[in-house]
């Protein structure tokens, strides 16, 4: 699954924040594959349709990862459009990037300053990557996807429902036996879109054990979210 072989790094500043980062992109990869039981390809293209990411749309995945989610919304923006994926993880972003089509590319930076100027995307995604941040800092970063988004932009956050069956047993391989101690409470996530100033505007559960909910930047919103644009 997504960010499940993530590694307890050190922050850019020196500070130990807990912010999981990817280590070993190919035993991600495959530990992906393992999770999904074969039917990633459907997992992530159902919350590509949930997005209503359409030909043409600027989309900005968050905490990408190895970039599977942001491959397969490039493929439905089509050559008109664009999907920038960003991750903490150095290792997962140069891994994504040898993998990258025309329209897609990647880059390191973390959610809760996002290096883009205000309302420069037409949908923002982020699947597996809300339970790794510091809860003290989740609306932060909310607020800073509502700021990237144009006004009426679209939403989509996917995260577990519940501490799933796969992190239990890849314990026993090692694999993600980090992440599972870490990670206990899973994220209300339409009550952080809501505290961030989005509009709700759906939600549901999917297959494996996932929660998503969907929501769109306030057409009146003239807000920056966290401040003014970025580089």
């Amino acid at each position: 699954m997504r960010h499940g072989q993530h590694s307890h790094e050190r922050h850019e500043h020196g500070e130990d924040r807990g912010d999981a980062l990817i280590r070993h992109a190919r035993r991600y990869e495959w530990t992906a594959r393992i999770g999904m039981l074969g039917r990633r390809r459907q997992v992530y293209d159902g919350l590509v349709t949930l997005s209503g990411i359409g030909p043409g749309d600027r989309v900005l995945d968050i905490g990408c990862g190895t970039g599977y989610l942001t491959r397969r919304a490039a493929r439905v923006v089509g050559s008109d459009g664009a999907a920038v994926g960003i991750d903490p993880s150095p290792s997962v972003i140069a891994y994504a990037s040898t993998r990258s089509p025309v329209n897609c590319t990647f880059e390191v930076a973390g959610a809760q300053a996002l290096p883009h100027p205000d309302a420069s995307f037409d949908a923002v995604v982020s699947s597996l990557a809300i339970h790794h941040l510091p809860a003290d800092d989740r609306v932060a970063a909310l607020r800073e996807m509502r700021r990237v988004l144009r006004p009426g932009g679209r939403l989509l956050l996917a995260d577990f429902r519940e501490r799933p069956r796969h992190l239990r047993v890849a314990n026993l391989f090692g694999v993600l036996a980090r992440h599972a101690r870490q990670h206990h409470t899973m994220p209300d996530l339409a009550d952080l879109v809501q505290r961030a100033g989005f509009e709700l505007a759906g939600s549901g559960d999917r297959w494996p054990s996932l929660r998503y909910v969907q929501a769109r930047r306030p057409t009146t919103d003239g807000s920056a979210g966290t401040g003014g644009s970025r580089p």
